[in-house]
């Protein structure tokens, strides 16, 4: 992934709000953006977490720390302002990578910035032929994007739903 990658609107549902495209980036995390991740996840996970009876207002940001990996890990900003955070990265011991930590601020939601994000994810994975693993809360909103995008359920338990995006088939031409 490039270290900073600038796009405009195009995604479904790009500009929805405001009839316009939306200018977003990606810029490679630091050590010292654990802090805003940390409180970004805890803020758009709340209602999840509560509705599983798992939400603890320190053990929600803790576990966030403690899976910090800022080599794999992309800030999202929107119109030059923190909007989001993603990781991306190798999923050992399977092949392929493993997509977590991705929260948008309330505000960015539903105006196809996660779509876009994700769409540049997966072209990615694609280009290198590997498949992409995540986990989703059950009854989480992410999921129906996530199915939308390709993903289906590999696994799943009370609490967490393992999806998998598999390689997508290469077709020889004329078939």
């Amino acid at each position: 992934m490039q270290s900073e990658n600038t796009r405009t609107g195009a995604g479904a549902g790009a500009g929805a709000d405001t009839g316009t495209a939306l200018e977003w980036s990606l810029r490679p995390a630091r050590p010292e953006d654990v802090t805003a991740v940390a409180e970004l996840k805890a803020v758009v996970m709340r209602d999840d977490l509560t509705r599983l009876g798992r939400y603890d207002e320190v053990r929600v940001r803790q576990r966030l720390r403690d899976e910090f990996r800022p080599e794999h890990t992309w800030l999202i900003e929107l119109a030059g302002g923190f909007a989001g955070s993603v990781a991306f990265g190798p999923h050992p011991p399977a092949a392929g990578h493993h997509l977590e930590h991705f929260y948008l601020a309330r505000e960015a939601q539903g105006r196809g910035l996660g779509t876009a994000v994700l769409r540049g994810l997966l072209d990615r994975a694609d280009a290198e032929r590997v498949p992409v693993r995540l986990t989703v809360l059950r009854g989480s909103a992410a999921r129906r994007l996530y199915e939308r995008m390709g993903f289906t359920v590999e696994s799943e338990d009370p609490i967490d739903i393992r999806m998998v995006r598999a390689v997508p088939e290469v077709r020889e031409p004329g078939r």
